[in-house]
């Protein structure tokens, strides 16, 4: 799997003039977008978690360009004026761990390329397409094995042709150490000599070297621009052939509306599609650790806590959590103010834990003097409550809550499922020893993987306890993870894929810009519900922006399922309410949603309810 890419953006320009003397060439637009950020995106969508690029002329556009994407590093080749791609490939070289993809910033590209090099067997591979009629070609010239043997813009001198050079490769680590190391040994006559040709040498050497493939698609749309002519041939002729194709791969969008599972990205979705393998193998296991340090990294410090990774739903980590972190002559107290609660009074009952329950209405803030008063009138060990009762888009104030159950000696254990990755949370600071997710909501992924976060010096306590549970037993799963990399049992191998990509999507955006969106969005719908008519269950500043409950309009015109099949030939999914004798119907900011989507709703809701005399 490559995790890195290296973009070589030190050049000056100069062919396009007075255009590139104060903007690198990179940052050209095409149809309103930079080509090097279009490049960016295209290498984030491929999985893709660090970008280093190398800069030389105006740099400060590339550094201001990395505050935009998080994983973005810049370093400066400070001598691109002396220097050609090769100079600024070297000063990248030392930031690249194993395998990465090299590219031109000057390119634009369809995203099928970056794909084919993903899934090559081979492990240094040069990317080339058939024949361009560019009038700026660069050929590229393989022996017998397919090696490259010769790069040259002089067509008439190859005699095996294999393509043209598109200027995205891939290649080892060793490969760039071989590549560095011949550059900085004929530094003195080759200064100005470029990354492809040294291809060729390294390809070349007898003795040394390590050889590189050519990888050919005989008709792929790509084309560089390195003047005025060239960015019109794009504009006009390669650009709307990419944005052709990589729309016929788009998936057909469905907005839910519904708490989950959320809408997903494409890219989300294409990254499960993977070469198969054996959840056993080393590779799998680095893949499953990875996203568990992740997973703990959005809402906690890994130095101090860990993420425990199932197969299951929200509600198997909701059991395995609550059936692994009572100790057994334990004493819970869980709190009830919807659904979630119920549901997690519901597990320790299954289990026979002692256990007393404080209700609370599941849409006014909890009694916090009340449930103090509960938390001192027996000896509990261990304090449960969901973060954000999805039930009704109420959020717990856990940042006092839970510090008051600390204050009596509780462990404290929350299922923050519907807020997890959606807002700003620091287990630590709230005072959570354990904390659970799933894979579907905020997050971005697909359903398949439940996971608690667990404060590692309170989960080691549960060495010796005896075990309620098998395949959900906490410190069982923990214990043989940490030994092997492995989960007990098979997991659910596309979705950890699928996963991994999310989590690279959500470091991108960040979960405070995350938060942003999904508020505009919560925003947008509460306006539109005040302008229609139509009432909510919970006050506003009690609600948390990811779930609105909706109280139905007093009229028997109104029918929840007609609502709901109008909706979703709009490609909008709503969801009933779940209040037992209060009729409301939810709707949900998570996942992939954007502002415009939510405003478009609101006219389809707003079509519904005129329908049947509303507004």
């Amino acid at each position: 799997m490559i995790k890195q890419a290296v973009i070589m953006a030190g050049g000056l320009g100069s062919r396009f003039g007075n255009r590139t003397q104060a903007m690198p060439k990179g940052f050209i637009e095409i149809d309103g977008l930079a080509m090097v950020e279009r490049s960016v995106q295209k290498l984030i969508a491929a999985g893709i978690e660090e970008i280093i690029i190398g800069t030389g002329h105006c740099s400060e556009f590339y550094d201001e360009l990395a505050k935009k994407y998080p994983i973005i590093k810049t370093v400066r080749n400070d001598n691109y004026e002396n220097t050609s791609s090769m100079g600024t490939l070297e000063v990248c070289a030392p930031l690249v761990k194993e395998s990465a993809l090299l590219l031109e910033s000057d390119l634009l590209y369809d995203s099928i390329g970056l794909f084919v090099l993903q899934n090559e067997e081979r492990d240094n591979v040069i990317l080339a397409s058939g024949k361009t009629n560019s009038e700026d070609e660069v050929y590229l010239e393989s022996d017998e094995d397919g090696v490259i043997c010769n790069v040259t813009k002089d067509k008439a001198s190859v005699k095996n042709l294999a393509g043209e050079l598109v200027g995205i490769s891939k290649v080892t680590k060793s490969f760039l150490n071989k590549m560095v190391a011949y550059y900085d040994k004929t530094r003195a006559e080759n200064a100005k000599i470029d990354y492809e040709t040294v291809f060729c040498r390294i390809a070349q050497d007898k003795e040394g070297g390590e050889p590189i493939f050519i990888r050919k698609i005989e008709y792929y749309a790509w084309t560089e621009i390195d003047d005025e002519a060239m960015l019109e041939r794009a504009k006009t002729l390669i650009y709307p052939r990419i944005k052709e194709n990589e729309s016929l791969r788009s998936v057909r969008r469905e907005v839910l509306l519904n708490p989950g599972p959320s809408t997903t990205t494409d890219s989300v979705k294409y990254a499960q599609v993977v070469a198969d393998i054996c959840p056993r193998e080393l590779e799998f296991g680095k893949l499953m650790e990875e996203v568990a340090t992740g997973l703990t990294e959005v809402c906690a410090d890994p130095k101090d806590y860990i993420s425990v990774m199932f197969g299951c739903s929200g509600t198997g980590a909701d059991e395995a959590m609550v059936s692994s972190c009572v100790p057994p002559d334990g004493k819970l107290l869980v709190v009830d103010n919807g659904s979630y609660g119920a549901r997690l009074a519901k597990i320790a009952s299954v289990y026979g834990i002692d256990m007393d329950v404080f209700k609370s209405s599941t849409y006014e803030p909890i009694d916090l003097e009340e449930l103090e008063k509960q938390m001192q009138s027996k000896k509990y060990t261990t304090f449960a409550i969901v973060y954000h009762e999805t039930t009704t888009g109420l959020l717990n104030p856990l940042e006092k809550i839970c510090p008051m159950a600390k204050k009596y000696g509780m462990t404290t254990i929350c299922d923050i499922v519907s807020a997890y990755g959606g807002m700003p949370i620091d287990l630590g600071k709230l005072g959570i020893d354990f904390a659970t997710s799933t894979s579907n909501k905020h997050i971005g992924g697909m359903a398949g993987v439940g996971f608690v976060v667990c404060k590692r010096d309170e989960l080691l306590k549960q060495k010796d306890w005896p075990m309620r549970n098998y395949y959900l037993n906490l410190y069982d799963q923990y214990k043989y993870f940490l030994e092997t990399k492995q989960t007990r049992f098979t997991p659910p191998v596309q979705t950890f894929y699928a996963l991994r990509q999310a989590i690279i999507e959500t470091k991108v955006e960040t979960v405070e810009k995350r938060f942003e969106r999904f508020t505009e969005c919560w925003e947008i719908l509460v306006k539109g519900l005040k302008d229609i008519g139509l009432k909510m269950l919970v006050k506003e500043e009690f609600q948390s922006h990811f779930i609105t409950a909706i109280l139905i309009p007093e009229t028997p015109k109104y029918n929840f399922n007609e609502l709901h099949d109008y909706a979703r030939s709009f490609g909008f999914t709503i969801y009933p309410g779940k209040l037992g004798n209060i009729d409301t119907f939810r709707i949900a900011n998570m996942g992939d949603i954007k502002p415009e989507e939510m405003t478009h709703f609101i006219c389809v809701l707003r079509d519904y309810m005129h329908s049947i005399g509303v507004c």
